[in-house]
């Protein structure tokens, strides 16, 4: 499960068997875990994580749109 980013405590990586999938990123909290769809950016789901994290997980998730779409094309086009 190769990481993308690491922020804050947040872990931002997704699993190598989910190439059949369009292109996300998911997030590992310490309290739980979401998921963002990626192009455009919107929550997928989420467990555990607080509304206030998820906000700026959000924010983080927007910001690195470009390079999590690049990381996501590199894994699973080679």
């Amino acid at each position: 499960m190769p990481t993308v980013l690491r922020l804050s405590g947040w872990r931002f990586h997704f699993y190598s068997d989910e190439g059949g999938e369009p292109p996300h990123i998911h997030v590992d909290t310490g309290d739980g875990d979401c998921k963002f769809w990626l192009s455009p950016v919107r929550l997928a789901r989420s467990q555990g994580v607080k509304a206030q994290d998820l906000r700026r997980i959000e924010s983080v998730v927007a910001e690195n749109e470009a390079l999590f779409l690049e990381k996501w094309h590199d894994f699973f086009r080679p």
